[in-house]
């Protein structure tokens, strides 16, 4: 497990939250993921459900909880192959903890 800085996904999420991430965990639908986009943005983001990649492969559609945030996710960058899906976040740790 290890500590990362979130980025704002509010309503849950603001930027500089300290987040309990488990990394090689396998995600289910509504969790919160790191995951690395195509083009190397490693970003925290909701698991929304599981597709497969123009190339057949397993992976995963992500959302952000703020759509007025950007397009920043799965509707602009596509599905998320499952091995770029790094971590679940378990818990926000500061500035209180508590489970996202």
């Amino acid at each position: 497990m290890a500590i990362v800085r979130g980025r704002s996904m509010l309503p849950r999420l603001r930027d500089g939250d300290r987040l309990l991430v488990r990394y090689a965990a396998a995600p289910r639908p509504g969790d919160v993921v790191v995951a690395r986009f195509v083009d190397g943005t490693v970003a925290v983001k909701r698991a929304t459900e599981r597709r497969t990649t123009r190339s057949g492969a397993p992976g995963w559609w992500l959302l952000s909880d703020n759509a007025d945030e950007g397009l920043a996710d799965s509707r602009a960058r596509g599905v998320v192959p499952e091995q770029d899906v790094l971590g679940v976040v378990r818990w926000r740790l500061w500035p209180w903890p508590r489970r996202v």
